[in-house]
């Protein structure tokens, strides 16, 4: 298959490494010095600098020789370069199947990624997200990683999903979107939450806690948006919840570590080179709450944290303080 990765963040990059082992494989970077440099270095030094880039990826600067002609066009960009991805691709290939790999909500609308594409592209275009438990260190590693490619189109998703499927990157398809979605976005709030848990020293037993607790919130928001159950409880949900709290590097986990040292927001980001999309799904997550009237206290937390300039140690407090109640509730 001829697939154009586009955006060479550390997760494209990553990406672009595994598909190019069984597919011609195209990565698009909008920085052409980058370019430059990978295509000479064989490397890119800023996302991902320990991983090699195999001879036969590809690398370009200009968007519409990496999609136009394509057969699957995978968008890679931060969320919030989604939507100008998006029109950069309904101008050179607006037919080919697209799918997309960024978490979150859009910043003021809180639409999340497939609302944008339908906003963009129309409801015709085949297409999905890819989502799960997946750090790209790992996957350019060939390590083995299961992921999810969830689709609204049952057949665009399992054909898809066998093409990019093998032994070390697994893929699996689902038909919820919408679910798949709504906890990729969230569970980056949690895992900042995570982060501050563990930086306040507050051991295992609240983290196994933390994690529980925020599957439930993640679960709730999704049901009232039309999420279905099941897929809380797999990668997409469960999965990708259980990493990014857990896992070293997760740059999400790293932001909660930082607060809980009292460190800036600001500062925490311009150390961390790269987008965590916790910082900005928080806000989003909270305002998609209070309109549906859903209790997420840990989302209200991380956000008066980041947003509202409450200690996080004043925030765990106030968690830690709510009255008890019926588990399941």
């Amino acid at each position: 298959m001829k697939i154009a990765v586009l955006g060479a963040g550390a997760w494209g990059t990553a990406l672009a490494i595994a598909l190019v082992r069984h597919h011609q494989v195209a990565l698009w970077a909008r920085n052409a010095a980058q370019v430059a440099e990978m295509r000479s270095a064989r490397k890119n030094a800023r996302y991902l600098p320990d991983a090699v880039l195999p001879e036969a990826l590809g690398i370009e600067a200009d968007f519409a020789v990496a999609a136009r002609g394509g057969e699957l066009n995978v968008i890679a960009t931060p969320l919030a370069g989604l939507r100008g991805a998006l029109r950069l691709l309904h101008a050179v290939a607006p037919t080919t199947p697209v799918i997309w790999v960024c978490k979150g909500l859009e910043s003021g609308s809180q639409r999340l990624p497939h609302q944008i594409v339908a906003e963009e592209l129309g409801e015709r275009v085949p297409c999905g997200a890819l989502t799960g438990p997946s750090f790209a260190e790992e996957v350019a590693k060939g390590l083995p990683t299961a992921i999810t490619l969830a689709s609204a189109d049952p057949g665009f998703a399992e054909k898809t999903a066998q093409a990019l499927h093998n032994a070390r990157l697994r893929v699996y398809a689902n038909h919820d979107v919408i679910g798949a979605e709504v906890g990729g976005a969230v569970k980056n709030v949690m895992a900042i939450a995570a982060g501050i848990s563990d930086g306040m020293g507050f051991g295992l037993n609240a983290r196994a806690a933390l994690i529980t607790r925020g599957l439930a919130e993640i679960t709730r928001l999704g049901l009232a948006l039309g999420a279905k159950r099941e897929t809380f409880m797999g990668l997409a949900g469960m999965g990708d919840l259980i990493l990014t709290c857990t896992g070293d590097l997760s740059r999400n986990r790293r932001v909660g570590l930082a607060l809980a040292k009292g460190l800036q927001l600001e500062r925490i980001l311009q150390e961390l080179g790269q987008t965590a999309e916790g910082v900005s799904s928080a806000r989003e997550v909270a305002v998609l709450a209070r309109r549906f009237g859903i209790e997420m206290p840990i989302t209200q937390a991380v956000n008066s944290i980041l947003y509202d300039g409450v200690p996080a140690s004043e925030a765990v407090e106030q968690l830690l303080g709510r009255d008890p109640k019926l588990e399941t509730d």
